[in-house]
């Protein structure tokens, strides 16, 4: 194993909260020239998801970044002249175009991998190839049906084989349409000077190491290693030769990589107030949201209602740097309904509200209708923040 050098550096937890906050577009001014396109090469990966309450995750990413970005907007942003791809990164994630070489080593374990949940019947991934060749680009069920019977799992031969296909890199999803993928030809999709799996495993590891230390700032090894899902091994490998610099936090009890830029200058600027999507990737590792923030952060859409503590789709509220509460949304009309409200006590009451109106704007709600607070004696002066902000 490669001897790594001691730590020179030494971060207080603050500072370590506030290079991540930086880091992840949420503490200084916004680049909003870039836009949506500069959120997600600063970020690397946005992770997408089939829930949508007020919006879906990869919506509500640069929303929480920029403020009220048109979603129109986010999706030409993503989707647009092959400036993006989706891939298995986080979860399924967009990623910046530029970035499909350093996913060859991915690519490649895939086309060896020897088995699948999923059979591929004789012949369906050739007939697959051909007719996005001749046709493309198509979604599953235009190339001949997504699905055996009803149930989400059993999938037809057709929707197995372009899977399959996009595993293997030789098929690009190149938009979403009713959030059913559309697929088209990799050869096609994706830029010819890009378009190739020449850099070894080595090579890739190493660049998404020291992207994932660029996103996070600040990270232990299983922060950098979860960022695009990396095995810890796979990091060890690399994490000497990737630029990050080993740095001791006060508090963590774990060896942590730093970006060597992120130590340059003071983290300084505004902080944003928001509502976080549950998959934003300032908060989408427990573990580590626990560590910097003091905040467990779990969905619970797939808990059982009688089980769920803070709602289905519980939003942390981001403000002054902090995790100050959570809202658990829904509409109704153009009224934002807060179905639940857990709010960190009375200092939190105006950053809860704040990030209340702004995302009912956003959604192109007039109003915010509060239905529950965990603590009885907060929805009175929640209720006052929020009639003033409404006017």
């Amino acid at each position: 194993m490669t001897t790594l050098p001691r730590p020179t550096t030494t971060l207080t937890a603050d500072d370590a909260r506030r290079i991540a906050l930086r880091a992840q577009g949420l503490l200084g001014a916004p680049d909003r020239r870039a836009g949506v396109r500069g959120v997600l090469r600063h970020l690397g990966a946005v992770q997408l998801d089939t829930i949508s309450v007020l919006a879906r995750s990869h919506e509500l990413v640069p929303y929480a970044r920029l403020g009220a970005v048109g979603r129109k907007a986010v999706e030409a942003a993503y989707w647009t002249d092959a400036h993006a791809f989706e891939y298995w990164s986080h979860a399924a994630c967009i990623l910046p175009i530029e970035e499909w070489p350093h996913f060859a080593f991915r690519r490649r374990a895939y086309r060896n991998r020897p088995h699948w949940h999923h059979e591929l019947p004789d012949g369906a991934y050739d007939q697959v190839i051909k007719q996005l060749r001749a046709e493309g680009p198509l979604t599953a069920t235009e190339l001949g049906g997504a699905k055996k019977t009803n149930d989400w799992w059993d999938w037809s031969g057709t929707k197995v084989a372009v899977e399959r296909a996009l595993m293997y890199g030789e098929v690009v999803c190149v938009e979403r349409r009713g959030w059913k993928r559309v697929y088209d030809l990799a050869e096609r999709a994706v830029p010819a000077a890009l378009l190739h799996d020449e850099l070894d495993d080595s090579e890739c590891l190493r660049r998404l190491v020291r992207l994932a230390g660029e996103s996070l700032g600040v990270g232990t090894r299983a922060d950098i290693a979860d960022y695009h899902r990396l095995r810890g091994e796979q990091v060890d490998a690399v994490i000497a030769d990737s630029g990050l610099v080993p740095v001791e936090v006060e508090g963590w009890g774990k060896p942590a990589w730093a970006d060597p830029a992120a130590l340059a200058a003071p983290p300084r600027g505004r902080h944003r107030t928001t509502l976080l999507s549950p998959f934003d990737s300032l908060i989408w590792e427990r573990a580590r949201t626990e560590r910097i923030f003091g905040f467990a952060h779990r969905l619970e859409a797939y808990v059982p209602r009688p089980k769920r503590v803070y709602g289905y789709f519980a939003m942390p509220v981001l403000a002054g740097g902090r995790l100050v509460g959570r809202v658990d949304p829904a509409r109704e009309g153009r009224t934002l309904v807060a179905k639940q409200v857990t709010v960190d006590g009375p200092k939190a009451v105006p950053g809860v509200a704040q990030a209340l109106v702004e995302a009912a704007a956003w959604v192109n709600c007039t109003n915010v209708r509060v239905e529950r607070v965990d603590a009885p004696e907060l929805r009175e002066p929640l209720g006052r923040e929020l009639a003033g902000l409404l006017g």
